[in-house]
C-alpha cells in the first residue's frame, strides 16, 4: 500500500501552471516542476502521468480561475459596452502589472502546443469557446434589452470581440504602451456603437 499523499493537488498545479506560463511547454523540465512545486519525481509521477498530463491539468487550473472573472464581468448590471470595457481594460492592467509579461497561457499552449497535441488543442478551444459562449449571451441580451439591434449577429460580434481581446493579451506581451492598448479598447466599442 502506497503513501498518502501529504500535498494540495490544486496548490501543486498553481505552481506548475505559473512554471509552464513563463516558461512554455518545452523549456519545463522535470526537475524544474519538481523544484517549482517541491515535490520529488516520485511523488509528482505519482500523482500525475507525465509531464503532458501536469500541462492539461495546469491548463484546466488556469480555466477554472481565469475565467471567473471574465465571466462575472460579462454577468455585471452595466450597460453591454461598459462590461465590454471593463472585460478588456481588466485585461490591460492584469498583463501591464505582470513582470514577465506572461499574457494568456490559453494563447500560449495554443501557439505553442495546440498544433501538434489534440489534448491541448482540446482544452485551449474550451477556454475560448466559454468566453465565445458568454459573450454570444451578453450580445443576445443586449439585443433583448433593446441596447443592440436585433439584427446584430451575436455570434459574429461575439467572435469580433474575442478577436480584439485576445489580441490585447498578444500586444501587451511586447508594450508597456497603454494607451495603444487602449485605443484597441476604444476602436472596438466605437464598432459596437
Amino acid at each position: 500500500m502506497g503513501r498518502p499523499r501529504t500535498f494540495d493537488t490544486d496548490e501543486v498545479l498553481t505552481k506548475a501552471l505559473v512554471m509552464f506560463w513563463r516558461q512554455g511547454y518545452a523549456s519545463t523540465s522535470t526537475k524544474d516542476l519538481c523544484e517549482g512545486t517541491n515535490l520529488g519525481r516520485g511523488s509528482l509521477y505519482h500523482a500525475f502521468e507525465g509531464k503532458q498530463d501536469i500541462y492539461l491539468q495546469a491548463l484546466r487550473r488556469y480555466y477554472e480561475l481565469g475565467t471567473a472573472p471574465a465571466l462575472a464581468i460579462l454577468d455585471g448590471p452595466e450597460p453591454v459596452r461598459e462590461r465590454i470595457r471593463k472585460l478588456m481594460t481588466a485585461v490591460i492592467d492584469t498583463d501591464l502589472a505582470d513582470p514577465d509579461h506572461k499574457g494568456c497561457l490559453a494563447i500560449n499552449a495554443a501557439v505553442e502546443m495546440a498544433g501538434r497535441e489534440p489534448e491541448v488543442q482540446q482544452a485551449v478551444r474550451r477556454h475560448f469557446r466559454r468566453i465565445e459562449e458568454a459573450l454570444c449571451a451578453t450580445f443576445r441580451r443586449a439585443a433583448d434589452d433593446g441596447e443592440f439591434s436585433r439584427d446584430r449577429d451575436p455570434v459574429a460580434t461575439a467572435r469580433f470581440v474575442m478577436s480584439a481581446y485576445y489580441g490585447l493579451r498578444v500586444l501587451a506581451k511586447a508594450t508597456d504602451d497603454r494607451e495603444a492598448l487602449l485605443d484597441v479598447v476604444r476602436g472596438t466599442l466605437d464598432a459596437l456603437a
